[in-house]
């Protein structure tokens, strides 16, 4: 019998993991998990890649001859990054052509410095690309205001994109759009768009630490939205994304081969220790989806999950009628909640970028020396 991260393919929901160390692949474990759990995908970003740099001397040669060569920090961290990446990306090399390439990914996310920074994101998005050299590889570009022209015309260059940093339904219309228009834009310009991929990284859990703590003020009011806005959110999020690919626009698209871009759940493992480990995987499976998992709630959903497709046009109209109330308590709207964790997602991504950058010049002084 299928274990439950089998079941979840089954249903049309691709199960990739939020995590990437050198040892990971070397020692077979990924491909492990390939053939087993059935993983379909990967994604990093610089909080990951400090974790694995901090904890590991697996990077230690390649920091010294790197630093020994001149390299800046900068320099070594991206190519630390790109070798893992691109390793990673060979392993999930079947994976991507058994699925028509719509699996079988591995993403590397853009310095979070340039997240208000347009052009600098798009050159760093073509340098990426370009290094990597890999057709199953995504970048991903925050969907910050700078981050929406960065996305649109990356995907006119052709190049795979993993928006990330997600948290409104506004927003996601604007990434909808976007995500249109390069593909408009690249095949009014005579290119294809059937090998050009993209997934919209909706973060779910941090929405309910910012929407929780703001129901605890209306007390008994609020009781029955607790623990519920982050999945009403993302249940919103997907009905927007069905509709999308109703319309004449996204047909016409369709028609060139242009491939949907797939709502992506990331920020799903429980931080409410009162909560379900697998709490927001249970209730956001659905067909066309992805869940980003890490580790620990990896290995708790292949042991006691219980695969469902939650998803439903009942539920969607029930998830629609929670934002609905929240409203009317009179509380800090969501969209500033969801503002304020763009922002902080911004931050916090900087903060392990410059931690990273510090952990590899101290490695690299003390390796060189």
């Amino acid at each position: 019998m299928p274990n439950p991260l089998q079941q979840l393919t089954q249903l049309g929901q691709s199960a990739w993991y939020d995590f990437i160390t050198r040892d990971l692949i070397r020692s077979g474990e990924l491909a492990r998990l390939i053939k087993e759990d059935s993983l379909r995908g990967m994604t990093s970003n610089p909080t990951i890649f400090e974790k694995a740099v901090a904890g590991s001397s697996d990077y230690d040669e390649e920091i010294r001859t790197l630093a020994q060569a001149g390299t800046s920090p900068e320099g070594i961290v991206e190519a630390l990054m790109v070798a893992d990446v691109r390793a990673a990306s060979d392993v999930f090399r079947p994976v991507y052509d058994a699925s028509g390439h719509g699996d079988g990914t591995v993403s590397i996310e853009v310095s979070p410095t340039l997240a208000f920074d347009t052009q600098g994101t798009i050159d760093a998005a073509r340098r990426l690309w370009k290094t990597i050299d890999r057709p199953n590889v995504m970048v991903k570009i925050p969907a910050t205001e700078a981050g929406i022209p960065a996305i649109r015309q990356c995907l006119a260059d052709g190049i795979n994109i993993n928006i990330t940093l997600l948290f409104s339904i506004d927003r996601y219309k604007q990434v909808i759009e976007a995500f249109k228009s390069g593909l408009e834009q690249r095949t009014a310009a005579g290119l294809p768009v059937s090998t050009v991929h993209s997934v919209a990284s909706f973060f779910v859990s941090r929405v309910d630490g910012q929407t929780d703590a703001e129901l605890a003020k209306a007390g008994d009011r609020g009781k029955s939205l607790v623990h519920q806005l982050a999945i009403a959110n993302a249940r919103v999020a997907y009905q927007i994304f069905g509709n999308s690919l109703l319309t004449p626009r996204w047909q016409a698209l369709a028609a060139k081969g242009a491939k949907a871009q797939r709502p992506l759940w990331a920020s799903t493992s429980t931080k409410d220790p009162s909560l379900p480990d697998v709490y927001y995987i249970e209730s956001l499976i659905a067909p066309d989806t992805v869940n980003t998992i890490p580790p620990d709630t990896l290995r708790a959903y292949a042991d006691h999950g219980k695969p469902e497709v939650r998803i439903t046009p009942a539920s969607e109209l029930a998830a629609a009628a929670m934002l609905a109330a929240y409203d009317k308590l009179g509380l800090s709207p969501l969209a500033d909640r969801t503002a304020f964790l763009e922002a902080d997602g911004v931050k916090k991504f900087s903060e392990s970028w410059s931690a990273l950058l510090d952990r590899v010049n101290q490695k690299a002084n003390a390796l060189a020396a």
